[in-house]
Parts: structure tokens; C-alpha cells; sequence
């Protein structure tokens, strides 16, 4: 659908454009940057210096050529844009931007200019710590099973690393919710090397000195063969169901 109505003539169309609050460059036919409104020009200048220049005024009259590292490939998109083309880029292996060309077509239907959007733009430090985080959110999952009680199904390889960053994080849980139970299911564990029942150990440790008991859930017969070298106090059930049964009764009492 076309677009319709008049714009008034005492607003002035970049100056619009400078409002929206979006990162928008204008090209002419040539690919040649002409334009940027303010917020494209405070990115850039945060981008300005990944290409030895000072600031966004730097980029006024620089094609957009010079930001591909295949430029041949980059014309061949442009010269067959008939509409909106969308794509995800890295600007220097440092910025990951969302980005948005339209072609900016005439009477005759060619194309006389584009506008370019770059959304969701994220610098690569920001976006790594971001999956980092997700990473560690997932890896350590914590449920809140009862009253005062956590579970914590453990995954997968069981290192030093995730160790530390389990306590830490159980830790942080214990104090903030005042937990007293923490059930660790180890169903997901399928080798219990003198490594893991080293970590479990100091876990079990560590939870002891802020008054929290350690209720081990989830022990196959071939893991409860290994195990018994741990805590005899640490109680140890077959079934996450025994387990959480046996902090009822306790609370119980």
C-alpha cells in the first residue's frame, strides 16, 4: 500500500527522521554515505575509531564499500534490492548489529538512495558476557521445591570450576532465602570419579558451616557403590520423593 496523506510543510522530513530514536544512515544511488540522523552518529562514533577515524563526521562521503570485507558481494546484494533486506552483521569483530537497507525508489522504480537501520546493536564484550551469564543460569539450575528447601539437579561433567561456582551460588541462595535444605540430585551424574566426590564433599562442607543440610538424592546402585567414602552423616536417598520426604519429617518435628 502507498503511502498516503501530506506531510506539513513546516516539518521538515530529517528532521523527523532524527526524532524516531532510531539508527538511521541515508546512501545515495552510488552507496555513498550522506547522511546519518543523531543517533546513527552516536553509534558511529563509538564505531569511528575501528577504522582510524576520530567521529561520525569522518564517515560523511565514505562508501558504504569501505565497511565490507567483501565489497564485490555487498554490490551484487544492492544491485538486486528491490525491497527490504535484512541481515545480522559484526562490525570489526567488536560490534553485532541487526541491519536494515531499503532502497529509496523514484517514479521510474529505481532506486535513487537507501536508508539504513541498524538495530539491536550490541557491543561483542556485552553480548559474550551475556551468553556467559546464560551460560552459568543454565548450568546451575536452582528449584524451590518446599519450605526452605532447594533442588539442585546436577548435569554433566562435575569440575572444580563448576563447583565453585555452584557453592557460590547456593550459597548466595541459602542466605538470601534463609534455606535450610539443599537436595542434590545427582540422577545425571554417571561417573562418580574420586574427583566429583572430592567436590560433593567440600559442597557438603560448605553448606554445613552456615547450618544448611546436604540431602544426597538420585544414587544409582552403581553410584552408591562409590559414594561410601563420603560423610556418613550426609543422608542419602535413592529417589529425590525419599529425599524431600525425609526434610518433612524433620520439619515435622
Amino acid at each position: 500500500m502507498p503511502a498516503i496523506g501530506e506531510i506539513p510543510e513546516n516539518i521538515f522530513l530529517l528532521n523527523a527522521l532524527d526524532v524516531i530514536g532510531e539508527t538511521i544512515i541515508i546512501a545515495d544511488s552510488s552507496y555513498t554515505i550522506r547522511w546519518m540522523n543523531s543517533e546513527a552518529c552516536r553509534l558511529m562514533n563509538e564505531v569511528a575509531p575501528l577504522y582510524g577515524m576520530l567521529d561520525c563526521g569522518e564517515m560523511i562521503g565514505m562508501n558504504m564499500d569501505d565497511f565490507h570485507e567483501r565489497p564485490s558481494h555487498q554490490k551484487q546484494v544492492m544491485q538486486k534490492l528491490t525491497g527490504v533486506h535484512r541481515t545480522r552483521i559484526t562490525i570489526r569483530n567488536q560490534v553485532m548489529t541487526d541491519i536494515v537497507i531499503a532502497p529509496i525508489m523514484n517514479n521510474s522504480d529505481e532506486p535513487e538512495g537507501y536508508i539504513v537501520m541498524l538495530m539491536d546493536v550490541t557491543m561483542q564484550a556485552e553480548e559474550q558476557k551475556r551468553s556467559a551469564q546464560l551460560i552459568k543460569e543454565l548450568s546451575i539450575p536452582i528449584l524451590n521445591i518446599w519450605d526452605k528447601t532447594i533442588a539442585l539437579p546436577l548435569i554433566g561433567n562435575f569440575d572444580r570450576n563448576r563447583t565453585d561456582q555452584l557453592i557460590a551460588t547456593v550459597l548466595m541462595e541459602c542466605s538470601e532465602k534463609q534455606i535450610e535444605y539443599v537436595l542434590i540430585d545427582l540422577s545425571g551424574i554417571k561417573e562418580f570419579e574420586n574427583q566429583v566426590r572430592y567436590q560433593i564433599q567440600m559442597m557438603n562442607d560448605t553448606l554445613n558451616l552456615i547450618g544448611a543440610t546436604c540431602i544426597l538424592v538420585g544414587i544409582s546402585p552403581k553410584l552408591a557403590m562409590s559414594i561410601v567414602q563420603l560423610d556418613s552423616k550426609t543422608p542419602i536417598f535413592s529417589t529425590a520423593h525419599e529425599g524431600l520426604k525425609h526434610i518433612m519429617q524433620l520439619q515435622a518435628k
